[in-house]
């Protein structure tokens, strides 16, 4: 219980330490980050986050000496994560006591860098993933150096290809005969060969920078236009240098890395389940050491009644623990050998089954045929026919009223089709209600789905009605309360398309799919923590790097920015009007780094920042989109392609049941492929453990 409540209130604290950034100078308190219209933001007086800091420090303190203190002084010499976690407990409360000295005054703290830490070393499993990474990073590593490679050369090729020289005489000729022939002035087509020098070529880090971004696809077919406005075979060399690098090597790198971390995951899982059966029969140990056993005893035994006290005190998931009490109860025998103490646990592997409550048992003989009739699945398909024509309904109308002014709408029709179909769901609500049962129909996440969206239709009908009166042809009322009439009928179309979701559990391959997700959200939240980890360091980074770099056209004069006849380049920065990604804040650094890690249109970030602030800049970026596109989203594919796979090959082997939901973890995924440890693998270990004292 006591550790329970330790890790509820160090998570607490985690979270507490990590949002201060939002709060922290430079605040993201402020409706916008669009430089243009940003108001200054509110920033807490000096003191204010740091007490709160502070407090944090303290929990991290106690955490990190009760940890010290149960694992031993030896063995905390040998934990590099201990010794990390109170390395950075040093380094932040020293550069917490600079901040203060400095009355919160500087610009860059290093404490605010190192929080993420606190975040990954109170995970087990994101440990593991780091490692996990770790492990891969050799063989990723060959396919990014084959992809460097792959960029240098193309690179070499480009520069000579599209160097700023006079054509070669062989084409000038070609020129100047194509031009008296057709019209067409030489000169032109000469100058789509510098169009793509001064665009792409100009220098190595442009080229470096231009063929980078082709090998994502970002800037295709731009890049490749002015060359091949002046001659269709130089579309061979951005194709080529596209497929081998795009379809070959980067898919390479996706294989590479589901190979390495499914192996490494599986031994993750092999260990895991070594450990569990490892506990189970140190757990055997201690309980049969608490009874006599005679000298000449060939083998231990647990007494089931001592292990049925045990359990009424020890926490455990509430469903293993009526399992394994229902199965001792079940027992003939009054002791358990090693072998059945074992399979008695074996219910902590098991999948989770979830059973639905019973259907109420009506006397009537019309209740029975409601009953059947209503709680039939064709009922359910009925509901999404309805909930189909629903949505066209919809269509219909927005399509019609598309063009229309708002004082030209007409919402009578709209409003009319909304209340029939609100009142259908209502009704149907109802009737699985009282077919169902209201604890049946409640089982059924769908069913809560559906129910919830249903009242709230219901209630923003009644508050429509109440507010604005009941549909007629010209409905068109004045603003009233907080939302306008087509404000409301705009949230509940919304909330109607929303309500189309429920669909997905009745199609197969649908549901598969978002389970599939659901699983991946479930138990690897692992992975998302690590993106975590990554983009708090890198948005930190970058208000230091890049805060207030970005300024509004009204005080251009400050940065050196060219345009062509005073008008702003198009596909720049400036013209794109992306002024609200900037990184003078924590909450926009985020949105920066997401909107980068697309990799859509992120060269065009790569050029502002680099002009903003320093050709140096593109570093950044490059790294960013290494770590986050590369291996991380590549990392998440290959875990999505196992995770359905498995649950693939589970459903073909399982037939589905109506009354019955699974539930899954991690390790239930390679559960058919996992060995059992043996007899002596068990108790060499366990007489290896320092702090436990075998009699035999």
């Amino acid at each position: 219980m006591i550790e329970v409540e330790s890790n509820k209130i160090l998570s607490l604290t985690i979270t507490i330490i990590l949002a201060l950034a939002f709060i922290e100078k430079p605040s993201s308190l402020t409706v916008t980050s669009d430089v243009r219209y940003r108001l200054p933001a509110w920033n807490p007086p000096c003191g204010l986050t740091e007490s709160i800091e502070l407090l944090c420090f303290l929990v991290f303190v106690v955490d990190v000496s009760v940890k010290s203190y149960l694992i031993g002084w030896e063995e905390f010499w040998k934990n590099k994560w201990l010794m990390a976690y109170i390395l950075t407990l040093i380094v932040s409360l020293t550069d917490w006591i600079v901040s203060l000295s400095f009355l919160c005054a500087e610009d860059v703290r290093i404490r605010r860098i190192l929080r993420p830490f606190f975040l990954l070393q109170n995970s087990s499993m994101m440990k593991k993933t780091l490692k996990s990474i770790n492990s891969t990073l050799p063989e990723m590593a060959s396919v990014v150096l084959l992809l460097a490679v792959h960029l240098s050369l193309f690179t070499m090729f480009a520069m000579l290809l599209f160097a700023r020289t006079k054509l070669f005489a062989k084409f000038s000729f070609f020129c100047v005969f194509l031009s008296s022939n057709t019209g067409i002035p030489g000169h032109s087509l000469d100058g789509q060969q510098d169009k793509e020098w001064v665009g792409y070529f100009r220098n190595l880090p442009d080229s470096l920078t231009s063929l980078l971004v082709l090998l994502t696809t970002a800037n295709n077919p731009d890049v490749m236009i002015p060359a091949y406005s002046k001659n269709r075979a130089y579309s061979i060399f951005f194709i080529l240098f596209t497929v081998l690098g795009n379809l070959f090597l980067m898919n390479l790198l996706t294989a590479i890395i589901y190979n390495q971390f499914r192996g490494y995951l599986l031994k993750s899982v092999q260990s895991s389940l070594f450990r569990r059966r490892l506990g189970i029969r140190a757990a055997f140990e201690v309980l049969s050491s608490l009874k006599e056993t005679p000298a000449n005893a060939q083998q231990s035994y647990v007494s089931v009644g001592a292990l049925l006290q045990v359990l009424q005190k020890v926490e455990m998931d509430c469903r293993c623990k009526q399992a394994i009490t229902r199965s001792l109860k079940m027992c003939s025998c009054d002791q358990l050998s090693a072998t059945q103490f074992q399979k008695l646990f074996e219910e902590l592997d098991k999948d989770a089954i979830k059973q639905h409550p019973p259907s109420p048992e009506y006397q009537s003989n019309f209740m029975q045929k409601m009953q059947f009739a209503f709680g039939h699945a064709y009922f359910g398909y009925l509901g999404n026919v309805v909930a189909l024509a629903n949505i066209i309904s919809i269509c219909v109308v927005l399509v019609m009223d598309a063009d229309k002014q708002p004082s030209e709408r007409d919402d009578f029709f709209l409003g009319a089709i909304n209340c029939f179909f609100i009142l259908y769901y209502l009704l149907e609500m109802l009737l699985k209600i009282l077919a169902l049962g209201l604890k049946r129909y409640l089982s059924y996440p769908s069913n809560r789905f559906d129910g919830l969206l249903t009242v709230i239709l219901l209630v923003l009908e009644i508050a429509t009605f109440a507010v604005y009166g009941f549909p007629h042809p010209g409905w068109r009322p004045e603003f009233m309360g907080l939302l306008s009439l087509w404000d409301m009928v705009r949230l509940v179309n919304m909330l109607i398309v929303f309500r189309f979701l429920r669909i997905i559990p009745n199609m197969k391959f649908m549901a598969l799919v978002v389970t599939t997700l659901l699983d991946l959200v479930k138990n690897l939240r692992a992975f998302a923590g690590i993106l975590v980890v990554v983009f708090y360091a890198f948005a930190i980074t970058g208000i230091m790097l890049f805060k207030g770099a970005v300024v509004p056209l009204g005080n251009i004069s400050a940065v050196n920015t060219t345009y062509d006849n005073g008008t702003l380049q198009c596909g720049t920065y400036e013209q794109l009007e992306y002024w609200p990604n900037n990184f003078d804040d924590f909450a926009a650094a985020v949105v920066t780094l997401w909107d980068v890690m697309v990799v859509n249109n992120w060269q065009v970030f790569l050029e502002a920042f680099s002009r903003y602030s320093s050709p140096w800049a593109k570093i950044y970026f490059v790294v960013w989109w290494l770590i986050s596109s590369v291996i991380w989203v590549n990392l998440f594919v290959a875990l999505l392609l196992e995770n359905f796979i498995h649950k693939w090959d589970r459903r073909c082997h399982r037939e589905p049941l109506s009354d019955i939901e699974y539930q899954r973890t991690v390790e239930l995924m390679f559960r058919d492929v996992l060995e059992e440890p043996t007899e002596e693998e068990l108790m060499e270990k366990l007489h290896q453990h320092p702090h436990l004292q075998l009699c035999r």
